[in-house]
């Protein structure tokens, strides 16, 4: 399994602004493109789904920008992964209104996937913004010290 590029940015985007959340009011797209490297388009383009998503806030004109909605400990990577992808699924056999797969009528394995997926979004709910900056500022703290 391997995230899209365009969930892994808006993972990437969203660190980048909890680093920021408390320091400064609203950050703009312009300095999370410049901070992350990451193209403006495809920076103004994942604001727009993370604030329909509800993990944004958005406001335009003279002092606009953006923020979290939440604080970075309240927004997970479940979060941001399914605001950029849909929901957390594993296979597509999940979805009841899908009937594509070959051997649906008798797949044994059917019924244990809900599982698997809960073990998955489970594990990504784990992991929240706020963990992610503490990780990437006590790896800057070692390597100054080392």
């Amino acid at each position: 399994m391997r995230l899209t590029a365009q969930a892994d940015y808006a993972v990437v985007m969203l660190t980048a602004a909890a680093r920021h959340c408390g320091a400064t009011g609203r950050l703009n797209a312009r300095l999370l493109a410049d901070e992350t490297a990451l193209p403006l388009p495809t920076v103004q383009k994942l604001i727009s789904r993370l604030s329909a998503a509800g993990l944004i806030e958005s406001a335009r004109g003279t002092g606009g920008g953006f923020r979290l909605s939440r604080p970075p400990a309240a927004i997970s990577l479940a979060d941001i992964v399914e605001a950029i992808e849909g929901p957390i699924a594993m296979t597509a056999c999940v979805d009841a209104e899908r009937h594509d797969c070959a051997v649906e009528a008798t797949c044994q394995v059917k019924p244990h996937w809900n599982a698997v997926n809960g073990a998955v979004k489970g594990a990504l709910a784990g992991v929240t913004l706020a963990s992610l900056t503490a990780t990437i500022q006590d790896e800057g703290r070692i390597a100054a010290k080392g």
